[in-house]
């Protein structure tokens, strides 16, 4: 029986150029595949299925595919290949103020509803610390361990100028994982009423 997984390596496959087509449009009508969630990356993921599963959804049920491109100049293709030009799939996605522009000509050059995006003030990070606020954040890295090396982390001399919400972003991003993990972390730790626009935006589409 196929999932979901087998659809997101047939996309990947031949947005790479590779030929995996016509598996990606066999798996899109036997699943079947209803709407494509386009992220720049599997920390995105991880907070948009963490979230998903705190509202006892199953996306994957539902059709809705989340896929990761690796980085946001890939929207353009991933858009053609699986929108209204391509397999005729419902796009929507989410991403980064400064990517906003690879998103509006993606989305242009594959007939899609330009609404149907949204988009974050800095990041997603960014929208979650603010969402949950610096002192519940940093309650919620102590839970997982890593409050000493957040406490390290704050010692070095360019974290001085920057504001607490700056600091954890950055930290974040300080080691290979991370972003992914506190992506699930702190979306799992959202309430209904906490839930940030670009989230509740696109929730609300799918």
């Amino acid at each position: 029986m196929p999932d979901m997984r087998a659809f997101r390596e047939a996309v990947t496959a031949w947005v790479a150029g590779g030929p995996g087509r016509d598996l990606a449009h066999e798996l899109a009508e036997r699943l079947p595949v209803r709407t494509i969630v386009l992220l720049e990356g599997p920390s995105d993921v991880a907070a948009v299925d963490a979230l998903a599963a705190a509202c006892g959804r199953d996306l994957s049920a539902e059709g809705v595919c989340v896929l990761p491109m690796g980085g946001a100049m890939s929207v353009g293709r991933f858009a053609e290949l699986l929108g209204p030009t391509g397999l005729g799939l419902h796009l929507t996605g989410l991403c980064d103020m400064q990517e906003r522009d690879y998103y509006v000509r993606g989305w242009a050059r594959a007939g899609a509803d330009p609404q149907d995006f949204l988009v974050c003030e800095a990041d997603l990070e960014d929208e979650l610390i603010r969402a949950l606020g610096v002192d519940l954040v940093r309650e919620l890295i102590r839970a997982e361990g890593d409050l000493r090396a957040l406490e390290v982390f704050l010692q070095q001399p360019a974290q001085r100028s920057r504001t607490a919400q700056q600091q954890l972003r950055r930290f974040f991003g300080t080691k290979k994982g991370r972003k992914i993990h506190y992506g699930r972390v702190l979306a799992a730790a959202l309430t209904p009423e906490r839930i940030p626009a670009p989230l509740s935006g696109l929730f609300a589409i799918l």
